[in-house]
């Protein structure tokens, strides 16, 4: 039988299918379970100079299942310890809110989510504030299930963090979505000017936050756009996550940290927008 010829354009219609099926595959497979580690240093103005050189290792965005956020979650246990932070944040969203289902049962993944973060160690430990899934589902028992393994979680409070004589507060405020988040209650009890850091699950909080002495934010929620197409602005961004939705901004006084989280929502795919780990150092600021 003779071979029929392909034509030109039949020739470039297979290839973009072929292309179109590697991207979605690589989407899929590959990209939502490798963890990039991102490095950044941050001078902040009140900064304690016996601290130059604290770090901070910020993950978020977990939504815990047993089939594919499950990877990404596991490959960063190890990669965090390998960076030995001084400090881990974790910025919310444990657990997703069903398609359909129960709410409340949905909150159980907070377990097994709990038990392998708590694999990570850190000399100032692991903590946490919750997130909007997590406040959607059963805020309690998410936040009963990081206490049970030694994750601390913060809500609307602030804790003090001491080392080598210097010291920091460390703040979280509940899930701002839900309107629970009171950062006038969280930093009643911090002296005046000292250093605080303020977890907050979603990043435009920023825009509240930087009128209350706080020197840096770091949240979550946006999932860096998860899909993203080249030269174009994601397809998609969570209410709260639309000004401020991945990396390091100034907000004012204000130094944010937005991460782009390790699971997924809706569909377990990213596209040009890996899974990350955040080790942030921190520096006085030059002119202090």
């Amino acid at each position: 039988m003779p071979l029929i010829p392909t034509t030109r354009r039949q020739f470039l219609q297979r290839a973009a299918a072929v292309g179109a099926v590697a991207i979605v595959g690589d989407g899929i497979l590959l990209a939502p379970n490798l963890p990039r580690i991102v490095r950044q240093e941050l001078r902040l103005q009140r900064w304690p100079e016996r601290l130059n050189g604290f770090t901070v290792a910020v993950l978020s965005d977990f939504h815990y299942d047993p089939y594919f956020s499950i990877h990404p979650l596991r490959a960063a246990v190890a990669m965090v310890n390998h960076l030995h932070p001084d400090l881990v944040a974790l910025a919310g969203d444990f657990v997703s809110v069903p398609l359909v289902g129960d709410n409340e049962k949905a909150a159980f993944a907070a377990e097994p989510c709990a038990r392998l973060l708590r694999q990570i160690t850190a000399p100032h430990g692991l903590w946490a504030v919750l997130g909007n899934h997590d406040d959607a589902t059963d805020p309690e028992h998410v936040t009963r299930a990081l206490q049970a393994q030694n994750i601390q979680v913060l809500a609307n409070q602030s804790q003090p963090i001491e080392q080598d004589g210097g010291r920091f507060w460390l703040a979280g405020v509940n899930d701002v979505i839900s309107g629970s988040a009171d950062l006038s209650k969280t930093l009643h009890h911090v002296p005046a000017g000292e250093a605080v850091i303020l977890l907050a699950h979603e990043p435009d909080f920023a825009d509240e936050a930087a009128t209350f002495p706080v020197d840096l934010q770091l949240s979550g929620h946006s999932h860096g756009g998860q899909i993203r197409l080249p030269f174009l602005p994601p397809l998609y961004l969570p209410a709260l996550a639309r000004k401020y939705f991945w990396g390091t901004y100034h907000v004012g006084p204000l130094t944010l940290h937005t991460s782009a989280g390790l699971g997924t929502i809706g569909v377990p795919m990213r596209l040009n927008c890996p899974p990350e780990i955040t080790l942030l150092t921190l520096r006085p600021s030059a002119n202090q």
